[in-house]
């Protein structure tokens, strides 16, 4: 490595709005450093996340992976229909 090219790597104090503080290594010349969110109060970390959609997006996504999962069980059910009844049934074929 090239010398004096690389910026000092000192122990910096990490202070979170929500009062968590953490001591990391860091680049930064400061030696305390204040942040928005961390580990501790991020809703992914904490479980509490929510989903924002003002639009309903995410109900649509549930409601089409409900009526997918009918329509396959109707499926699987009119398969089991057509096997037990397989002589004297026959199933005709959609055309292209």
């Amino acid at each position: 490595m090239k010398a004096n090219i690389h910026p000092d790597f000192t122990e910096t104090k990490f202070t979170c709005s929500c009062g968590a503080e953490f001591i990391a290594g860091s680049t930064i010349k400061d030696q305390d450093f204040r942040v928005e969110i961390c580990s501790n109060c991020h809703p992914f970390y904490t479980g509490q996340q929510k989903l924002v959609d003002s639009t309903g997006r995410v109900e649509k996504f549930r409601e089409k992976m409900e009526r997918a999962k009918k329509a396959q069980e109707k499926a699987e059910k009119n398969v089991e229909l057509v096997d037990e009844k397989k002589k004297t049934k026959t199933v005709k074929k959609a055309k292209k």
